[in-house]
Order: C-alpha cells, then structure tokens, then sequence
C-alpha cells in the first residue's frame, strides 16, 4: 500500500497536522470562546491551509469533540481498572493525577469554553460502562447516578484547575470519593 492509501491514522504528515489542528483549538481556547474562534484563526495558528483543515473536520466543533473524546478516553482506561476493583478512592487519585499532569490542557478545555463538549462526551462514555454495569431493579436509574457523578466531578475538577493554590491530588480525590462518587454509588445499590 502506498503511503498515500494510507489511513490518515498512519500517515505521519496527517498526525502531524491532527496535532497541529488540535494544539492550535486548545491555544485558542486559551484565549476566547468557542463561539469566537473561527476556522480561519484555527488554520492560521496550526499553519495549515484552509482546505486542509476540512479534510480532517467538517467544523470547529467537530475538532473539539475529537479532542474531548481522545482526552475522556484516556481518562477511562487509567480510571475503569480501578472502578472494577471497587477501589473509588485509587480510582479518583488516577484520574485526577492525569488531570494535574495535563493541568493546562484540561483548564484549558473546562474553562476555555469546551465544557459542555467534555461533559457530554463524558457522560456518553460513562453512560456505555452504566448501561452495561446498571442493575434496573435499583432505586436510582444507572443513568440517573451517571449523570449526578459526571456532572459533579467536572465541577469539582473544574473548581479545582481555577485556584491559584490549588488543593493536593489526594485531597481531592478524598472529596470526590466521599462527597461525590461514595454516595450517588451507595443510593445506587439501595434497591426499590
């Protein structure tokens, strides 16, 4: 096979311009709103032409989603290994400790104006593992905890990334564990 009839995947010109485009949103996002950046300041801070940039996203938005994707699908698989010990606590610490080490990629993306896109890329995430793990017969619908735990850890996390001094990994995860995720679970397990 030809580079060219290459999966894009494959090609390395076409990762490096995925990585240029992504690099160049989460710049942006740095800067204004979604609702403000343009296709145009996009390509012109990857440096990449206008065209280009439709051969790999139909829309900025698009581009988002493809960047809140890759990042809540790295956050599942350092996170599930841990969920399915039933370890909350080791669970929270793996995902935040991710977070903090991607510390301005994820300000970037909770404050930036791409929240909305990480918090429903999210819940469709977490909703695939609850439909698979939920148990019907419970008090609280599986959808219904997905949905109160997601939304409350992004803002927790995003309350987090904003402070100045912010709080250790540890005692953040304890908040998640035992404020958040501890008890949306526990009503979870009560049946009807």
């Amino acid at each position: 096979m030809k580079q060219e009839d290459s999966p894009d995947y494959l090609d390395p010109r076409a990762l490096r311009t995925q990585e240029a485009l992504h690099s160049a949103m989460l710049k942006l996002l740095e800067e204004k709103s979604l609702e403000q950046i343009t296709v145009r300041d996009i390509v012109a801070v990857a440096g990449i032409g206008y065209t280009t940039f439709f051969r790999h996203h139909a829309s900025k938005e698009e581009l988002l989603a493809a960047i809140a994707a890759k990042q809540i699908s790295t956050l599942f698989q350092l996170s599930m290994p841990v969920l399915d010990a039933r370890d909350l606590r080791s669970a929270a610490i793996a995902l935040l400790t991710y977070v903090s080490d991607q510390r301005s990629l994820w300000k970037t993306l909770l404050t930036g104006g791409a929240a909305g896109f990480i918090r429903d890329e999210f819940l469709r995430q977490a909703r695939a593992v609850a439909d698979v793990r939920g148990q019907p017969d419970r008090l609280m619908p599986p959808d219904l905890g997905t949905v109160l735990i997601v939304s409350s850890a992004l803002e927790l996390i995003t309350w987090w990334l904003r402070q100045s001094d912010p709080l250790p990994v540890e005692q953040v995860a304890e908040i998640l564990d035992c404020a958040v995720a501890g008890p949306i679970i526990e009503a979870g397990k009560r049946s009807r």
